[in-house]
């Protein structure tokens, strides 16, 4: 559906079954029946709606918001000059030391790293993981998620993951979207902030 992303199965963790790709008034009518026809399936346990444009008020329908965030977005990430280190291996702005996963265990299945889409890197500082994040590109944009740092280093973590993002996939803009404290190092580290969205989460009885 154009207006609707929809998944009417169990999906993993923190990931939404529906989201809203559109505004205007009879798409949102659309996209709320949509969210009726998923009450009625048999999703087990919580699941949840992304509101992209925060339009939907689907409260009376038993939903509760998980939590309100605001999209992000740099258009134009600097990729290291010629000659620097690869993003496999980097220390940047941070100080940490960069490396792309791998996959390994049930947390990292092959087939997730089979696609040459997704990117997941890990920082460490004197050996040992203080940071991440994951990149995927699609519809020509690069999304970044799961951004974890120290509050105090947040900022250059952001800048360092931009800078993997030029390199990993060149000439893209990078899109997301956070909050809090998140939120602030993104645009510290120089994204843009736009418009909000909400995570509405449903648990079933």
């Amino acid at each position: 559906m154009v207006h609707t992303w929809v998944n009417a199965e169990t999906v993993p963790r923190f990931y939404p079954n529906v989201v809203s790709l559109t505004t205007g008034e009879s798409d949102i009518d659309e996209q709320r029946q949509i969210v009726e026809m998923l009450l009625k399936s048999h999703l087990p346990g919580r699941w949840a709606v992304k509101d992209s444009f925060k339009t939907l008020d689907i409260a009376r329908l038993g939903f509760d918001v998980l939590f309100e965030a605001n999209w992000i977005r740099k258009v134009e990430p600097k990729a290291p000059t010629p000659g620097s280190a690869p993003p496999r291996s980097h220390a940047a702005v941070s100080g940490l030391s960069w490396e792309r996963a791998k996959p390994g265990g049930e947390g990292f299945p092959a087939s997730l790293f089979s696609d040459d889409n997704f990117a997941m890197f890990s920082g460490r500082r004197d050996g040992a993981v203080t940071a991440g994040g994951t990149l995927y590109r699609s519809d020509g944009v690069v999304g970044i998620s799961n951004v974890t740092a120290d509050v105090d280093e947040a900022p250059a973590v952001w800048r360092d993951l931009a800078m993997l993002a030029a390199v990993t996939f060149p000439n893209l803009p990078i899109v997301g979207y956070e909050s809090g404290d998140e939120l602030k190092a993104a645009r510290r580290a120089g994204f843009e902030v736009g418009d909000p969205l909400r995570i509405w989460v449903k648990s079933r009885d």
